[in-house]
């Protein structure tokens, strides 16, 4: 009875978060103009209480200090309590801190991390008998707590193949970028990147998003070996600086990520795909539009890119990059 139970409060689970996954999705896709102003944050970051090298409080006033407007901390296995950090920190429109937890798996000592964003109760591992099974079982306890799963750098240790993310349910978000020296952002030796992968996803349809990170554990140690914070981010484009309304956001798909690319704005109607750039200094900028099959549709030169859309696209997406090396993905609108 116990069994049945059980499966069946997973069933409902999986079929309401389904619903509110599709629907959040088509509202992602049909927004012609958006309200709202961007906030920029960081998803995944590490504190003294996992693997860290900082205090709560010191991490904190790194993001503080430099000019992102949320954070959410995410320890391996422990959920750092923000009560007190944001007595200390937050201010309206300016700073917050949200609630968040690394959940850290394995299966057969391959590496799987998932991200509960918005998390109100720590969680434990919840384990499977194969990669898929346990990002799954793990996705179904975040959501059961009503959070946001993500899943963390796929490549780190070559352990979560995008055929392993096609069998998985009611995911909505995944690194493309993440900070860390050691994740294997770009693949190699025959293994996709995270680029490819997330292709792979949206090619099947699944509606996932893609988000960047820096990941960050080194505070007072900086340098290419370490990870440090600032490398990645997202924009947040919310109605205000509260974690529902930054949450709600992310699930609609109204934000850009980055590992430095600045965008001042982007606009999706029934006819275009348009972005605007905001340049640094001397940056020059390559934009790509990307659709079915990771296949490029466009290729565009400056700071005002755009797509306008032909008939037959399944879902466009962009990657803008700079010539100081750095990128900024935007999320896919899908159009069939």
């Amino acid at each position: 009875m116990q069994t049945v139970t059980t499966t069946r409060r997973r069933a409902i689970l999986a079929a309401a978060a389904a619903l509110c996954l599709a629907a959040a999705w088509r509202s992602s896709t049909r927004a012609a103009v958006t309200p709202g102003r961007w906030y920029k944050g960081n998803l995944h970051t590490h504190t003294l209480n996992s693997d860290g090298d900082s205090t709560p409080n010191e991490v904190a006033t790194w993001y503080r200090e430099h000019g992102y407007n949320f954070l959410v901390l995410t320890d391996h296995n422990h959920l750092t309590e923000i009560a007190g950090l944001n007595a200390v920190h937050a201010s309206k429109e300016q700073f917050l801190l949200i609630q968040g937890e690394e959940v850290t798996d394995s299966w057969q000592r391959l590496p799987i991390h998932i991200n509960a964003l918005d998390l109100a109760k720590e969680l434990q591992p919840q384990h499977g008998d194969s990669v898929s099974a346990t990002i799954q079982n793990n996705v179904d306890a975040i959501l059961a707590a009503k959070a946001l799963p993500s899943v963390n750098h796929p490549n780190f240790g070559w352990a979560v193949t995008a055929d392993d993310l096609l069998r998985i349910q009611n995911l909505s978000l995944m690194e493309v970028f993440n900070g860390h020296p050691t994740v294997n952002n770009v693949g190699g030796g025959g293994s996709q990147s995270l680029d490819e992968m997330w292709d792979v996803l949206l090619s099947a349809g699944r509606p996932i998003h893609g988000i960047a990170v820096d990941d960050a554990h080194h505070f007072k140690r900086i340098g290419r070996e370490f990870s440090n914070p600032g490398r990645g981010w997202v924009q947040v484009r919310a109605e205000s600086l509260t974690p529902a309304a930054i949450r709600a956001a992310i699930q609609q798909g109204q934000f850009y990520a980055s590992s430095g690319v600045k965008l001042a704005d982007i606009q999706i109607s029934a006819d275009e795909y348009k972005i605007a750039v905001d340049p640094q200094a001397t940056e020059k900028f390559t934009t790509y539009f990307i659709g079915d099959g990771g296949k490029v549709l466009a290729k565009v030169f400056g700071e005002a890119p755009a797509y306008r859309f032909e008939g037959g696209e399944k879902y466009v997406r962009a990657r803008v990059e700079s010539s100081f090396g750095a990128s900024a993905w935007t999320q896919p609108v899908f159009r069939q």
